[in-house]
């Protein structure tokens, strides 16, 4: 966050709390004023009586009773009053701090996404100029080709995730649920990833022939996303695995990595919507905040859960099960 935002959000935070005590204390104000007038009012009654009038003691009750319970009225109201200004403050304070956060993390997915789109584009671009413009040897053209077509396919995996998440947040998209075999699909993903990253480690143990009733798009995605994740943020000499398995009745994927681990109180975080672990000045990988949140909102939508664990000594361990 720029130091600008800052000084505005600062700005803002003050001005907020400023007028936040000025209505407690005008309410307490008010509060020992209204007070004030009715030991006033008591004290007036009270002269007005003569002792000599033989109903005295049933007046003076009177008075004293009418104190109390504006006493008591004016304790239940002010109470009231203030408990209501007290919820709502604080629900406008954290309405406003998750509104004002959401919005760094739209920005701060607009400048990713616009730096994850132009890199592929120069890339490809330049391949292909290249190409047009020299005579290469076989070797080298096959490697601008294959470099080119990894770019591609990393574009590819970044407008797909945008739509998806766009759509099965809108709540427009439709599943074609059927028989589908996740074994097949995973160690295509895998096979794709070790041509993609041909000098990670990368280690599959797929139980063969596992089918489950949902559609291929999604697993696919859901797969992709979690190896690409655990790619990111893991070192190029340490290995990621994939399990899948099937225990009982139920699927089991795990993908596993040796990175650097993702801290307890961000653990739940991981999953929101353009949450990237870290903050900006520090963080260093690439990604748009949009992998961990459309895995959570696949593995929804196809009934299943997904959960975060540490992988000891150092990394993390992403479980699906369905």
């Amino acid at each position: 966050m720029s130091n600008i935002k800052k000084h505005k959000l600062a700005v803002i935070t003050i001005a907020y709390w400023f007028l936040l005590v000025y209505i407690v204390v005008a309410l307490i104000f008010w509060y020992l004023e209204l007070q004030r007038q009715n030991t006033q009012m008591y004290k007036y009654r009270i002269e007005q009586l003569q002792k000599d009038q033989p109903d005295f003691s049933r007046k003076l009750a009177t008075i004293e009773d009418a104190k109390r319970r504006k006493n008591s009225q004016y304790i239940g109201e002010g109470s009231t009053f203030l408990l209501l200004i007290l919820v709502g403050a604080v629900f406008v304070y954290r309405a406003t701090r998750k509104q004002l956060r959401l919005s760094q993390q739209q920005q701060n997915f607009m400048m990713a996404v616009t730096h994850e789109l132009k890199t592929p584009i120069a890339v490809t671009r330049l391949n292909l100029e290249t190409l047009q413009k020299r005579k290469l040897e076989e070797a080298q053209q096959k490697k601008l080709i294959g470099n080119t077509l990894q770019e591609n396919n990393r574009l590819n995996l970044l407008t797909n995730n945008i739509i998806m998440a766009s759509q099965l947040e809108a709540g427009a998209y439709r599943l074609n649920k059927q028989a589908v075999n996740i074994s097949g699909i995973a160690e295509e993903a895998v096979q794709e990833y070790k041509v993609r990253f041909p000098q990670r480690n990368i280690h599959p143990h797929i139980q063969p022939d596992i089918e489950v009733f949902a559609e291929s798009t999604l697993l696919q995605m859901l797969i992709n996303n979690l190896l690409d994740n655990a790619i990111k943020y893991s070192g190029k000499e340490s290995n990621v695995q994939l399990l899948l398995q099937k225990e009982k009745q139920q699927i089991v994927l795990s993908v596993i990595d040796e990175g650097v681990g993702i801290p307890a109180e961000e653990k739940k975080k991981v999953f929101d919507k353009f949450y990237r672990v870290g903050s900006e000045a520090t963080r260093t990988t690439k990604g748009t905040g949009l992998g961990l949140y459309l895995c959570k909102q696949i593995v929804r939508e196809l009934k299943g859960t997904i959960s975060l664990s540490d992988n000891i000594p150092k990394g993390s361990i992403f479980t699906v099960k369905m």
